[in-house]
């Protein structure tokens, strides 16, 4: 036997016996589940990646027929569909609400909290999600209207960016008494206080002035809304906070 072959054979040896990273590399949890850890945490799924259990059409009793489907695992809202906006069948007033989407090039579409069906229209808090063609789109934005802003109300603190549409984003929105946060893929870009004189400023300024109870904390119900644009939601989970 050669030194060549003999090399050739301890190399093929080697590779037969150690395990290739992608056999021990743990697997992705699946979509629209709970880990152990999230369950013990008081996590709790608001869709099951099945049906539309849990969700309704603002001001309507069932889920809406036309403009939003479930598909592959998603909660979607087709582009021309009309379907109006979804709220949550149940109401909240303190928690953390995580959720993933995914927006198609020049999408605009967004998560509306402290919703109430009592106002004419779907009115609420808004965390801005938006889906610009370009990264230079994407910065030349008002940072008050930008991805993870209070719509129209509180910019967002931090230069961070949505990753490009068609890529999937994570969100979260903690809602504890008058304190609340946006948080984009890791990284908090707004913080602020219901009660702060800046924020109620801001309101007063808005074409939000004159909706009643605007910029105060009560139970609400979660909205994903229809602006036009096509847009996939998923893993959408919310854990109870104290107050």
């Amino acid at each position: 036997m050669t030194r060549r072959l003999a090399l050739s054979l301890a190399v093929a040896l080697l590779a037969t016996a150690s395990p290739r990273a992608s056999d021990s590399a743990a697997p992705e949890p699946a979509h629209n589940t709970l880990s152990p850890v999230e369950k013990a945490a008081g996590w709790r799924l608001l869709f099951d990646g099945r049906t539309p259990a849990g969700w309704r059409g603002f001001k309507k009793e069932g889920f809406p027929e036309r403009g939003w489907i479930i598909e592959d695992g998603c909660l979607r809202h087709l582009g021309d569909g009309r379907g109006g906006d979804l709220i949550t069948v149940e109401t909240f007033s303190h928690y953390e609400f995580a959720f993933d989407w995914l927006i198609h090039p020049g999408g605009n579409s967004g998560v509306k909290y402290f919703i109430t069906e009592e106002r004419s229209g779907a009115i609420g808090h808004e965390y801005q999600l938006l889906g610009p063609r370009t990264q230079r789109e994407a910065l030349r934005t008002p940072r008050h209207q930008a991805t993870g802003a209070f719509y129209d109300i509180a910019p967002v603190s931090t230069n961070a960016l949505p990753r490009p549409p068609g890529e999937w984003n994570h969100s979260r929105l903690i809602v504890r008494g008058h304190h609340i946060e946006h948080w984009l893929n890791g990284e908090q870009v707004l913080a602020y206080s219901l009660d702060d004189p800046v924020i109620q400023e801001s309101i007063a300024a808005s074409k939000f002035k004159d909706v009643p109870g605007f910029g105060t904390h009560f139970p609400h119900h979660l909205l994903l809304q229809d602006h036009g644009g096509d847009i996939r939601f998923r893993n959408l989970k919310l854990r109870p906070l104290e107050p």
